[in-house]
């Protein structure tokens, strides 16, 4: 098997609020708009910035958890693989989007704070939601010996 190196990490805010959706088939996916602001100095001295939006795609857990967590405004750190596509518009032409397919998304913590709450998936009630993420116990096949 090759190495894959197509990875990518972006930091950005959330431009809206996550689309939380799911397919015929009932698999969820959430789609994430991301801006990234670069900020220099030119060589005429003035402050330049340079804005870069970032489609973002996620499925499955993953996608659960970030459209019941994040918000229009979160900086998130969202790492994934670049994927370019092409489909054809209303008028006929070829339309080329980059996008990256997130396999981890996080909240930034350098200007905020986070308390992870473990999610529930078999059914059970979240109502203790205050309360702090713990792993679950070792079971006997995970003993190492």
């Amino acid at each position: 098997m090759a190495y894959e190196s197509n990875f990518i990490t972006f930091v950005g805010n959330l431009t809206e609020d996550p689309d939380l959706r799911y397919t015929g088939g009932g698999v969820p996916v959430v789609n994430l708009r991301v801006a990234s602001n670069r900020r220099w100095q030119g060589r005429d001295g003035q402050q330049q910035e340079e804005t870069t939006f970032m489609g973002v795609t996620a499925w499955r857990d993953l996608a659960e958890n970030a459209g019941q967590s994040l918000h229009k405004g979160d900086r998130v750190v969202v790492i994934g693989r670049v994927r370019v596509r092409s489909y054809e518009n209303q008028q006929g032409q070829t339309v080329w989007v980059t996008e990256i397919e997130a396999d981890e998304i996080a909240p930034s913590l350098r200007w905020a704070q986070a308390s992870p709450i473990r999610a529930e998936r078999d059914g059970a009630s979240q109502s203790d939601a205050g309360s702090r993420y713990a792993p679950p116990p070792p079971s006997d096949e995970d003993v190492p010996f």
